[in-house]
């Protein structure tokens, strides 16, 4: 076979094999011996992710993913009193883009944060969504696109919202895990949503990290309440392994490897005449930007056909957040005010801890190849 060069771990990590000897197969719910294995289990899970998330276990609650994380969140805001109002940025992902346009359906007052030239929210910017709510209960605003791999100032957005009042502040941490350092205490957010299998995890299991637990619309029996179906014991298992294995101080020592590995592909794709970054003033080292996420497209070639040639040539990218690859709309990129014509021409490239420098070059080498035959 040829080789592959994977270049989408924005929608999902490269799988690691975790041992770890037989899991519980008992439902957590039972009483027997069968089932308090499997509760002991998954909350000796629970204390790890805790562990390596900094934050006490009671706070964490497993979930499916990131996006029913998210979705939690979302339809805590109908059991809310006085009209509650919702901000939500333009750019966040779509569980959550999707999710706020069902709730202003439903009735709830939504007011979208616009967007910087540079794909990032604002304190200003918030600031004048929140102006137009009536009762402002709810600021969602992800930490990291997963798009453009664009950071957002979160402790400083905030710090805006509370101006307003006792404001929940959401954050979607799914692309910033194992990703950029963080201290999920310090972000001032009051909940956050991961999930596994961007990390080498299992797909099917998440975490919501809430400061303080609140009534679900649907809730059950497991999780402390907070929602209904059997808890995913294997998978949980699998997420804190991935964790401790990527999370934390690993994260950290991986940035700059990662951001030089980036810091090529940009020089790479500077120097070829038809190629252009999103945003345009994307910088090598640019601190606004993850380095694990990059945004760029070729003149003339729109992005599903550059995804679809350089998978010819054995190189995964994609044109956008897998949640949304059957749509050709590209919100994200037209509240940054880009032209429909740059928006169909762009691709995501993402990379990982299993990414090369050769894999770079290698990556460049197939572009400038495309880019002289069309």
């Amino acid at each position: 076979m040829k080789t592959r060069h994977y270049f989408d771990w924005a929608a999902t990590a490269v799988p690691d094999t975790y041992p770890g000897g037989e899991i519980p197969f008992g439902n957590p719910s039972s009483a027997h011996r069968e089932g308090r294995l499997a509760r002991e289990a998954l909350e000796g899970a629970r204390l790890r992710c805790a562990g390596a998330l900094g934050v006490p276990a009671s706070q964490l609650y497993f979930t499916s993913g990131g996006s029913e994380s998210n979705a939690i969140v979302l339809g805590s805001m109908l059991l809310r009193r006085g009209k509650p109002g919702l901000a939500l940025s333009v750019l966040e992902h779509p569980s959550m883009r999707e999710g706020g346009l069902t709730l202003s359906r439903l009735g709830v007052q939504v007011a979208w944060i616009g967007s910087e030239r540079d794909g990032r929210v604002s304190p200003e910017g918030l600031a004048r969504a929140l102006g137009g709510l009536e009762n402002p209960r709810l600021v969602s605003v992800m930490l990291v696109n997963n798009e453009t791999g664009a950071v957002m100032d979160l402790p400083s957005l905030a710090r805006a919202a509370r101006e307003t009042g006792p404001v929940h502040v959401h954050s979607d941490l799914v692309q910033a895990l194992g990703k950029i350092p963080f201290e999920l205490a310090s972000l001032g957010a009051d909940s956050a949503s991961f999930s596994a299998h961007k990390i080498g995890g299992p797909r099917g299991v998440g975490l919501l990290w809430l400061k303080k637990p609140f009534e679900a619309l649907i809730s059950g029996s497991q999780e402390r309440g907070l929602r209904p179906g059997t808890e995913n014991v294997g998978g949980a298992l699998a997420f804190a392994s991935a964790l401790e294995a990527h999370g934390g101080k690993a994260a950290a020592d991986r940035y700059a490897p990662a951001l030089g590995r980036f810091t090529t592909l940009i020089r790479g794709l500077r120097s070829m005449d038809r190629a252009f970054l999103i945003p345009g003033d994307r910088g090598e080292a640019d601190g606004r930007f993850s380095p694990y996420i990059l945004q760029c497209g070729f003149r003339g070639i729109p992005g599903e056909v550059m995804a679809r040639v350089l998978d010819d040539r054995g190189f995964a990218v994609s044109t956008g957040s897998a949640c949304s690859s059957s749509s050709q709309k590209r919100p994200v990129l037209d509240a940054m005010g880009l032209g429909e014509k740059e928006s169909l021409e762009g691709i995501r490239i993402s990379q990982g801890w299993a990414t090369s420098g050769l894999d770079i070059e290698a990556l460049l080498g197939a572009i400038e190849a495309i880019l002289k035959r069309f």
